[in-house]
């Protein structure tokens, strides 16, 4: 499948994940037959898949209980390349990350600095 690559995965994802596995678990148990065993990972407590839209309306729903500034849920992948960039991985490894043939790719969608990031820069 397109974009299928593997990739480590940092040890508080693991730990999140494990954490999420044992809390299906339960669901599951709790549901018992009415429970949907799709295979997915990310899945509701009844065990169907969620669908981007869901997740979306549920992000943005928790940032506004939170009262944080509504920020759309594909920009923490710019913000993650952009991150790593600033703290030194190489291209290559950023564009290998994000599933791109072209480390320019990469570059010019995904990694963007802003002002904080410059001010380091004007250091130098």
């Amino acid at each position: 499948m397109a974009g299928e690559r593997e990739l480590p995965l940092p040890i508080p994802v693991w730990d999140a994940l494990r954490s999420f596995k044992s809390l299906q678990a339960k669901e599951k148990l709790a549901l018992g037959p009415g429970y949907l065993d799709s295979g997915y990972v990310l899945v509701d407590e009844m065990g169907e898949a969620r669908n981007i839209r869901r997740l979306r309306r549920r992000a943005y729903r928790i940032m506004a209980l939170l009262g944080l500034r509504q920020v759309r849920l594909y920009d923490a992948r710019a913000s993650c390349f952009t991150y790593l960039a600033n703290m030194g991985v190489p291209d290559h490894l950023l564009a290998r990350w994000a599933g791109h043939t072209n480390v320019l790719t990469t570059k010019r969608w995904y990694v963007k600095p802003g002002v904080e990031d410059l001010r380091g820069a004007a250091t130098v």
